[in-house]
């Protein structure tokens, strides 16, 4: 699907926007006055995938962290650039600290909470001139649940007066994409290039944000970043994020995204990187590991040992890709099938790279292997499933020589 065409954004060694592949995001969720943890969690989100990492500037002491943070990653060789995220006191902050200013590859302002009246104005000049004079990109992120209140009232205000008012819920889209646009157009006029402006107006419900979303990218050419908000936890937040967000990519809308999902308790952080990225994938707009067709079981497979051959195999390759990345460019987009009965498992084994047909229930017990289309070997007994992933890494072997 084409992409629409918007500005180039160089942030550090990455490229936004333009004809550049949709970039994936993660935010910590540590203190990020607590620099060793920090940089642990942006190292963990960076090595699962993510492009961009945003952190927590809330304070004068996690400002002070940041230098720390980014010098610690770079001793374990993760260069992931370091998005800023200020809220209410970005310009004090930015003002005390200069080497956190400098430390950042990127800073997020939210227009809602940069402050009140002739202080938003000024604490919003301020931020920006520290980006100008550093040379540093700013991501412009209006929120409805952060919605600069003059600027929402004003627009009541006038909706009040029509002779058809329009709904509440129109009103706060409209609110929402005028305070990005007219935020970047104030960035303009203060010297911060076009080049370094990126914009997202983040809703929380699906419609809502695609009608956002397809509104801004008619109006405007900024690159733009695409994340539902508090998608929420679990099948919930992957489910709303993946229907608002593919919906919006598949109309070439969408340079960078987030997959907002609240963790579970313990959860690992990294799953919604993860997540953005298997979007991604199983949408055809970039390749990160190769992927793994498996049927969803029925009467005909009573046993669970296709499940748990799938699970193993796509394990191996996620694990394996850190390394394969470097020896083995290509790998990406190999795909690999383990099913589980006669019905569909040759045709499926047939249509992957590499495939197996394990025996359904009363089938007789043999898995024949497939190699790009043909059958290669029969695989039985009780090490199938170590056989089967030795032919995998002995075809990636062969296949993704450098």
């Amino acid at each position: 699907m084409p992409r629409k065409t918007t500005r180039s954004v160089q942030i550090g060694s990455l490229t936004v926007g333009g004809a550049s592949p949709i970039v994936v995001q993660s935010m910590t969720n540590t203190d990020t006055e607590d620099a060793i943890r920090t940089a642990a969690q942006v190292a963990d989100l960076a090595r699962a995938g993510s492009e961009l990492v945003r952190i927590t500037v809330n304070t004068e002491a996690a400002a002070n962290a940041v230098p720390e943070i980014r010098d610690r990653l770079l001793s374990m060789g993760v260069d992931v650039p370091l998005v800023g995220d200020f809220h209410f006191n970005g310009h004090k902050l930015l003002s005390a600290v200069p080497d956190c200013a400098s430390a950042l590859a990127k800073y997020r302002i939210n227009p809602g909470n940069v402050g009140r009246g002739a202080k938003r104005d000024e604490q919003f000049a301020q931020m920006i001139e520290i980006a100008a004079k550093n040379e540093k990109p700013v991501r412009i992120g209006a929120n409805w649940g952060s919605l600069d209140q003059e600027l929402l009232a004003k627009l009541l205000d006038e909706n009040a007066t029509r002779a058809n008012p329009k709904p509440l819920e129109q009103i706060n889209r409209e609110a929402v994409i005028k305070s990005a646009l007219d935020s970047a157009a104030r960035a303009v006029e203060l010297g911060l290039g076009k080049d370094k402006i990126i914009l997202s107006c983040k809703m929380s419900r699906v419609q809502d944000l695609i009608e956002v979303y397809q509104s801004l990218a008619a109006q405007t050419d900024f690159a733009l970043h695409l994340g539902l908000t508090e998608a929420g936890m679990g099948s919930k937040g992957i489910v709303a994020s993946t229907a608002a967000l593919a919906i919006l990519m598949q109309q070439g809308i969408g340079d960078t995204i987030r997959i907002s999902l609240t963790p579970e308790p313990g959860g690992d952080r990294t799953n919604e990187v993860i997540v953005a990225q298997e979007i991604l994938q199983t949408m055809g707009l970039r390749s990160f590991t190769p992927m793994v067709t498996a049927c969803p079981g029925c009467g005909r497979t009573s046993s669970t040992y296709f499940q748990e051959l799938a699970s193993r195999i796509q394990t191996y390759l996620r694990d394996s890709m850190p390394a394969w990345k470097e020896k083995h460019p290509g790998v990406e987009d190999m795909s690999v099938a383990v099913m589980g009965c006669v019905v569909n498992g040759p045709g499926e084994s047939k249509h992957a790279n590499i495939g197996i047909s394990l025996p359904g229930t009363g089938e007789r017990p043999i898995a024949p292997v497939y190699i790009d289309g043909e059958k290669a070997m029969t695989l039985k007994g009780d090490h199938i499933a170590e056989e089967f992933q030795s032919i995998v890494h002995k075809y990636v072997e062969s296949h993704y020589a450098v």
